[in-house]
């Protein structure tokens, strides 16, 4: 039982010290020179603790130590806090809001960019008002780039075959950044629901991404008026308060696939929480066990037919992009 209890507090003592060290590696966006030293400084006392239990006398004064250095890290990383007010990359620069007004919703700063290549474009933004009782569909994009297992998912909600707004749960991120899944869990990045028209959202994956190339893939949600008006002002609600009051993303738990999980709850019968879940690319395989996709098909075959890359490029800048990548739909 002695031997037991040692290898769980090594356990414990080697996980608790590799998050530390990735913590202080990514610490806040502080200089390298910052953050290397201490990074390596505390791996040095982890490493301590982790030698001092195989000595009895210097055991508890070791374990001591670093639980003090441990704490003194935690204290420190919860005082970082999330901010709107940074030198953003053009694409995250303005947030979306909604004015909801009984049966009227107005969204401002839709973002519609006019792409000439993926990284040479004029940023435009429109407000435009919906009328939630022409909201009628719900629609799941994902997005393969990486293999079968890694997806981006959002939605994109449409009233009565007109209008369509999509919106996209995203890394925002500053000038200059890049994204990495690690740097993800460590308060890298604000979240961002990209509320946006999707000739921008949609046809900039399609139709100008090369390297790497992306997939996307348009499926149909199974559901009611009433599912598709709950589920979109529990979204608005979200995009409301991450305007006044910034969060974390999160690669794990706060990311594009588990807030979609999240949101939906409002809406009945929808899927446990699973692996399927968390492994992003599996969604819409997911969805189509649990009978949320409009088709009958078996999944294969709509999965083929639901890849929209050729409808896209072909539609490209046309005023009813939206219909026109939905052609499958009706075939």
């Amino acid at each position: 039982m002695r031997l037991a209890g040692l290898v769980a507090l090594a356990a414990l003592l080697l996980g608790s010290a590799g998050w530390g060290v990735l913590a202080l590696a990514y610490f806040n966006h502080a200089s390298v020179a910052l953050r290397v030293p201490l990074a390596v400084a505390f791996a040095l006392i982890a490493l301590v603790a982790l030698s001092a239990l195989a000595f009895p006398s210097w055991r508890g004064y070791a374990l001591a130590g670093y639980a003090v250095v441990f704490a003194l890290l935690l204290w420190r990383w919860s005082a970082i806090e999330p901010s709107n007010d940074r030198d953003w990359q053009p694409q995250g620069a303005r947030l979306a809001w909604a004015d909801i007004a009984g049966e009227q919703v107005t969204l401002h700063n839709i973002r519609n960019f006019g792409y000439r290549t993926e990284t040479d474009f004029t940023p435009a933004y429109y407000d435009r008002t919906f009328d939630l009782r022409q909201l009628d569909s719900v629609d799941l994009l994902a997005v393969y780039w990486m293999g079968p297992a890694i997806a981006h998912v959002f939605l994109s909600f449409g009233f009565e075959g007109k209008d369509y707004v999509a919106i996209s749960i995203e890394a925002r991120k500053e000038r200059g950044e890049g994204y990495s899944s690690i740097e993800g869990f460590f308060r890298q990045y604000e979240l961002h629901y990209v509320v946006a028209d999707e000739r921008d959202v949609i046809r900039v994956r399609t139709n100008y991404r090369r390297d790497p190339p992306e997939d996307v893939y348009l499926y149909r949600l199974r559901g009611t008026r009433e599912d598709a008006r709950r589920l979109f002002l529990e979204y608005l609600g979200e995009v409301n308060r991450l305007k006044d009051r910034p969060e974390f993303y999160n690669t794990l738990i706060t990311n594009c696939t588990t807030n979609i999980w999240l949101h939906s709850h409002v809406v009945p019968g929808r899927p446990p929480l699973s692996w399927r879940v968390l492994i992003s690319g599996y969604v819409p395989e997911l969805l189509c066990d649990s009978k949320m996709l409009d088709s009958e098909l078996p999944f294969a075959e709509l999965r083929r037919r639901s890849r929209i890359n050729d409808l896209a490029m072909a539609a490209d800048k046309a005023e009813d992009f939206s219909q026109k990548i939905r052609a499958h739909l009706s075939a």
